[in-house]
């Protein structure tokens, strides 16, 4: 082998696999400067700057490895989304990254990799890369070499950068090992830049024969251009057979010495590999001298001969080669063990000189570790004085089982006595209109309601005597320093059993704490008795110790390791954590106690709201505990209304007749309007006074008197109890001084008049028996939703009273001048940005009415109100008619937009989903009031042509489709009417 291929061998540990015949490496003499990037990677990554944008292949970064949480240098290969396919270039491994774990590096940090790309010279790897034989071969590859070192020898370079080399591990070549195993073949390389030096013209030597030999054997011989022939030997069976003997004992000795070598230690032999390869050219060179002198055979047999010696020393050519590989192998091998070895002394010259050192403080480092275990006990002992095991939740285990407090005896016959009222008061609910059975049921619910009052005494007198209110604060406060302590448990399924496995381990576990503190005082004790009769050893005035020196110093040891042995006993014992036997029995016993804590607190807050709630019902029980509510009052308001109205009408009366007398007496006309005012003023008084004590009557009747209603029926409790509030019946059209609202009364009659010092608007409704109950119940449920809510999205019911005279139903809604949407975009349009706030509120409305199940199937801009531009209302609907009949009314439309659901005209039932369709048909038609829109097949329209607002577009496809539309609560819920419009 010659010089520049020794000069190409290195040393390389692998740190990734490709393939069964490509691996990465790093080379063995950069260990400490790949060492120091680690470091220095560890300390500026964590703050360095994260990358932005789209990285650039070219350049180098930092990645955190998801495997050990490290940084290390990679390149990017490809970025998908946010996600990063990086090759770490000191390793050669590959994984994708997050951007959070990329980060960018300073030009110092920009060097070339540590790490090569290596593959096998002459082999390329068998089968498909998904293919299992193919990662068999990878597998193969990575159990023999990964983490190790081998050495290579390069022969050239691929074009992508890839070293081709030779490997070894040992003498076996780990390609030709590879390819044993049928995972590679041989190839030849292609694309290359070769390594070696040019060859070498090798000539024969010469002068080793006459002249006339040469003569003589070139006269036969056929020559060719530019070619000298070699010299020729001696055919074999020519030579003297000492020669022979001699050459073929010299190989055989040659072949069982190299056998002998190889098998060998490689230190005891490293040292001859150069004195032998060295002999051995010299008998090759002898051989090849004495087969010069040999006689030259006869010109026949001459031809045969030279072939066969030329082909020996093309044999021997070989195995000199060989022989020279094979010293250079060993020769770096030496190298390398010789490195290690020199590393390995190091190592050992520096853990002599620390030991060194030590022992030079070995007493005083002894001492100064006991002392400090010593003083992280004494620590821990004042901290915790004595046994302390468990010993805050035994106290914890004792407040919650001994002192406890438990309901008060009385509270049982409270809920009994509460029982029989009950049942008296459905009895009452349920009664007919027998008055005979109404006295008897009555009665029995008074002795019921008396028993209940005593009951309640009875209660009340001994809660006052539990100290509640302290002992929920108890509670309260064990509850949270048990958290403190303990921390959060999983909830556990435990029982009473669990008080008593505590007890048990506390009891054993004080018991070994407490043996172990015995043996650390002991063993403490005994080191200062020991300090004090050595202290008399080294005072010089005094008397002889009656100890002996070598006593003294025979104990230290024993002392001085029994009480560091036993000083880190109760150290150890005091820091370990509980294994998990341990940690199941201390947190069944805390979650049992926070059990037995929520429990009492669940009782005792429970008493505590039964006493108060007891306590207001007793007042009400003792008001009424010898009688029951009257209506004298609601009955007198009643007549007074009855005289005020006819009080009005006659005034109206007079006022008209004086306005149609021949000479009309103004003075006398507007002394009797004035008259009529202050009359009117006082009956909407006396109106609003029966609407009062209507709702006294009927939180009694709720809370403690069904029976007022079927005691008193004159009095008409129950329509306005089943209204909620909403009927007046003591209201009549000609009490109000009303104007007609020409422009709005198209389809039915709407006034304008004032009520309450409220204007107010009057909508009249056709009706009928039928009609009639369908408006009572509609309204009811309307004006449920709308009280329930503290901002419902809904225009509110005031009032609802049928005529004397005249079939009609009226409704009573607050008066919003120019306020509808149509109006409004008629007069001065919405702006852009007004839009969402407005359709909120309108959303808020539908939002409200499908939560009561209600459905309302007339959204159009005529029964939308814009209050001040910022907020939009849904006005009510016709209650006498049904959802199907109102959402195909002609008033269902928007410009030129129809607002019916397509599944509505085709004559499918009405629901609430027709109205999220009406909603986006109102927010569309907004934004292009004179847009002439065209529907689509399934009778949507057409919005691709328009400019919409990605948050606009992205509602009106869920409001304006066929079928899965969002419902009011997702809608309401829509970034649109939270973000601010552009």
């Amino acid at each position: 082998m010659e010089g520049s291929e020794m000069e190409n061998v290195e040393l390389v540990g692998v740190t990734h696999v490709v393939d069964a015949v490509t691996f990465w490496a790093q080379n063995v003499s950069e260990d400490q400067a790949i060492e120091s990037m680690t470091n220095t990677l560890s300390q500026i990554c964590p703050m360095a700057r994260r990358v932005t944008g789209i990285p650039s292949m070219y350049k180098i970064y930092a990645a955190m490895f998801s495997e050990d949480r490290c940084w290390y240098r990679c390149k990017v290969q490809m970025q998908e989304e946010e996600k990063f396919h990086v090759i770490y270039i000191d390793y050669g491994n590959c994984e994708v990254v997050s951007r959070s774990s990329l980060v960018e590096l300073p030009e110092d940090l920009q060097m070339p990799s540590f790490a090569k790309k290596y593959m096998f010279w002459g082999f390329q790897a068998l089968g498909e890369q998904d293919s299992s034989h193919f990662q068999q071969g990878r597998t193969f590859l990575y159990n023999l070499i990964y983490g190790k070192k081998v050495r290579i020898q390069a022969k050239s370079v691929r074009m992508d950068g890839t070293v081709l080399v030779q490997a070894f591990q040992g003498d076996v070549s780990i390609g030709e090992e590879v390819a044993k195993m049928k995972f590679s073949q041989t190839s030849i390389p292609r694309g290359t830049q070769d390594f070696q030096n040019p060859p070498r013209i090798l000539r024969p030597p010469s002068g080793l024969w006459p002249s006339g030999v040469l003569e003589q054997g070139h006269a036969g011989d056929g020559k060719q251009e530019g070619h000298m022939p070699g010299p020729r030997q001696a055919a074999l069976h020519q030579r003297p057979r000492a020669f022979r003997n001699v050459q073929k004992s010299f190989l055989v000795e040659t072949l069982r010495v190299l056998n002998r070598f190889f098998n060998c230690d490689i230190l005891s032999h490293c040292v001859g590999v150069n004195a032998g390869a060295s002999t051995s050219l010299s008998c090759f060179s002898t051989l090849r001298e004495r087969a010069a002198v040999a006689a030259v055979p006869p010109s026949s047999l001459r031809v045969k001969a030279d072939r066969e010696l030329q082909e020996e020393n093309e044999t021997l050519r070989a195995e000199s080669r060989a022989l020279e590989q094979k010293a250079v192998l060993l020769e770096v091998r030496l190298k390398d063990i010789s490195l290690e070895l020199q590393k390995v002394k190091e190592g050992f010259q520096t853990e002599l000189e620390e030991l060194e050192k030590q022992m030079q403080t070995a007493v005083g480092d002894k001492l100064r570790a006991l002392l400090e275990k010593t003083e992280a006990v004494r620590r821990l002992r004042q901290g915790s004085p004595g046994s302390s095991v468990g010993d805050g939740l035994s106290e914890a285990i004792d407040a919650v089982t001994r002192t406890g407090l438990s309901a008060p005896a009385a509270m049982e016959r409270l809920d009994t006595a509460w029982t029989a009222y009950s049942l008296a008061q459905a009895a009452l609910q349920a009664c007919a209109v027998d008055k005979d059975e109404l006295r008897d049921l009555i009665g029995r619910r008074n002795e019921a309601r008396r028993a209940l009052v005593e009951a309640i005494d009875d209660f009340l007198l001994e809660a006052d005597r539990l100290p509640i209110a302290e002992r929920m604060d108890t509670l309260k406060d064990l509850g949270s320093s048990l958290s403190v302590v303990f921390g959060s448990f999983p909830s556990l399924d435990v029982g009473e059993s669990a008080f008593e496995s505590f007890a048990e381990w506390k009891s054993q576990k004080q018991q070994y704490f407490s043996g172990i503190r015995k043996q650390t005082d002991e063993s403490l004790k005994a080191l200062r008795s020991w300090l004090c009769d050595t202290s008399e050893f080294f005072c010089l005035g005094s008397e002889p110790s009656s100890l002996s020196v070598q006593e003294v110093a025979d104990s230290v040891d024993r002392i001085l390791e029994r009480a560091e042995s036993d000083v880190s006993s109760e150290l150890q014992l005091c820091l370990a954590e509980q294994d998990n036997e341990e940690v199941k029995i201390v947190s069944s016993a805390y979650y049992r106690v926070i059990q037995k804590i929520e429990q009492e607190l669940g009782l005792l807050h429970t008493v505590r709201d039964k006493y108060l709630v007891n306590m207001e019902l007793k007042k009400e029980l003792l008001q009424w505990l010898d009688h029951t509510p009257k209506v004298d009052v609601l009955l007198s308001v009643k007549r007074v209304i009855k005289s005020l109205k006819s009080q009005l009408r006659w005034a109206v009366v007079v006022k008209a007749s004086l306005e149609d007398a021949e000479e009309p007496d103004e003075g006398e006309i507007l002394k009797k309007s004035e008259e009529i005012a202050e009359t009117r003023k006082a009956l909407f008084q006396e109106i609003n006074r029966e609407k009062e004590e209507y709702e006294k009557l009927c939180v009694l009747a709720e809370k403690g008197f069904p029976e007022l209603p079927l005691l008193y029926p004159e009095a008409d409790m129950l329509s306005y109890k089943d209204s909620n509030g909403l009927v007046m019946k003591s209201l009549e059209r000609d009490l109000f001084d009303a104007e007609p609202l020409k422009e709005f009364s198209s389809k039915r009659p709407l006034v304008c008049t004032e009520f309450q010092g409220h204007k107010v608007v009057l909508k009249g409704y056709s009706v009928d028996g039928t009609t009639e109950a369908r408006m009572l119940e509609c309204a009811a449920q309307y004006h449920t939703a709308c009280s329930r809510v503290e901002f419902s999205g809904l225009l509110p019911l005031l009032a609802l009273f049928f005529g004397k005279c005249d079939p009609l139903g009226y409704v009573m809604v607050p008066y919003v001048a120019f306020g509808s949407l149509r109006a409004v975009q008629a007069s001065s349009p919405l702006a852009p940005n007004e839009v969402p706030r407005v359709m909120q509120g309108v959303a808020a409305g539908l939002q409200t009415l499908h939560n009561f199940n209600i459905t309302h199937g007339s959204l159009h801009p005529s029964n939308v109100f814009v209050l001040s531009r910022e907020q939009g209302v849904v006005g009510d609907f016709d209650f006498t008619q049904a959802a199907e009949q109102r959402c195909l009314a002609g008033a269902m439309v928007a410009g030129k937009l129809s607002l019916a659901a397509p599944e509505v005209r085709r004559g499918r039932a009405v629901s609430s989903a027709a109205d999220m369709y009406a909603l986006g048909g109102l927010l569309l038609w907004l934004h292009f009031p004179k847009h002439d829109f065209v529907m689509r097949e399934d009778g949507t329209p057409d919005t691709g042509g328009l400019s919409l607002a990605s948050g606009l577009q992205a509602l009106l496809s869920r409001l304006l489709t066929s079928s899965a539309r969002l419902t009011a609560s997702e809608a309401v819920a829509d970034g649109y009417f939270s973000r601010p419009a552009a």
